[in-house]
């Protein structure tokens, strides 16, 4: 007869948990250097008037300077300090951004879980106008939506919205839908819940997780599209200390390769950071991606 030691079975338990926290999704590199990116440029939009040494509209240095001791990113052409319109332009890119992918995410949810709960010409009939809207290159239609609104800021918001919430509808459509049949939804609708009710106690909190992890990958799509319309003059409009018009203005003065290459930066970065937080919380929410990381 074999005796077990207690310190034999207990040894292999501890180190698969260290294993298991060591592989944690949120304890991997990208992970880290993502939310650290974001968290960053958070602060920097919080402490914009603390952090830049000049007004993003001040002209008050000699101009095209390139980037020196006083002046860390170099001078405009008009002699407003690139570092300053940076930093100033985090509280412009970042919260427009994340506003819209809020909208679109919004939108997108309620339209794919009506089309996917009701089903049957309900559904026909809103993913079509999802496939009308799919049919266009997205920057060309949100082009078209913000030269026909008119050039400015919240147009620009408005037409990303329009472009960006079919996939929010296509993506939560397919899970209402797989979730549509299961036991679950039956005994609800079985002790007499209302459809409303079904759908916002027991298929959201199963939808939840892909949207979220959709809408932190889309944030650095929506910086990337709002800064392609203010650079192509649909967005953002002179003087605003916004990412897109300064790469602008530094394509218009491209000698001077200062004025457009440190908004750029800003701009990758926040890219980098949001896609990198989005692929962390794809594996840390869906269990089959969690489970191989454990394994």
């Amino acid at each position: 007869m074999t005796v077990t030691d207690p310190a034999r079975v207990d040894l292999p338990v501890s180190t698969r948990r260290d294993r298991a926290a060591v592989r944690s999704p949120w304890r991997q590199p990208l992970a880290i250097v993502g939310a650290a990116l974001v968290v960053l440029w958070v602060l920097v939009a919080l402490l914009a008037p603390l952090l830049a040494p000049h007004g993003p509209l001040d002209q008050l240095a000699p101009k095209l300077q390139a980037p020196s001791g006083e002046y860390l990113f170099g001078t405009d052409e008009l002699g407003r300090d690139v570092f300053s319109r940076v930093v100033y332009g985090s509280r412009i890119s970042l919260p427009l951004a994340c506003l819209l992918v809020v909208l679109a995410t919004v939108l997108g949810a309620v339209v794919g879980t009506i089309a996917g709960f009701f089903g049957g010409w309900v559904d026909s009939i809103l993913m079509r106008l999802a496939d009308l809207v799919f049919a266009f290159p997205g920057i060309i239609l949100a082009m078209a939506v913000a030269a026909a609104l008119g050039p400015q800021l919240r147009n620009a918001v408005l037409a990303v919205v329009v472009v960006s919430w079919p996939s929010y509808a296509r993506l939560v459509r397919g899970l209402v839908l797989s979730a549509r049949n299961s036991e679950y939804v039956a005994a609800s609708r079985l002790l007499g819940s209302s459809a409303l009710r079904t759908m916002l106690v027991d298929l959201r909190p199963n939808i939840a997780g892909p949207v979220l992890v959709m809408a932190a990958l889309d944030v650095g799509n929506a910086v990337l599209l709002l800064s392609g319309l203010s650079f192509l003059g649909l967005g953002a409009q002179p003087p605003a200390a916004e990412w897109g018009a300064m790469v602008a203005a530094g394509a218009a003065n491209f000698d001077r390769w200062w004025i457009g290459l440190f908004p750029g930066l800003a701009i990758l970065t926040v890219v980098l950071a949001f896609n990198f937080v989005g692929d962390t919380l794809r594996d840390a929410l869906d269990p089959r991606t969690a489970r191989a990381i454990r394994d």
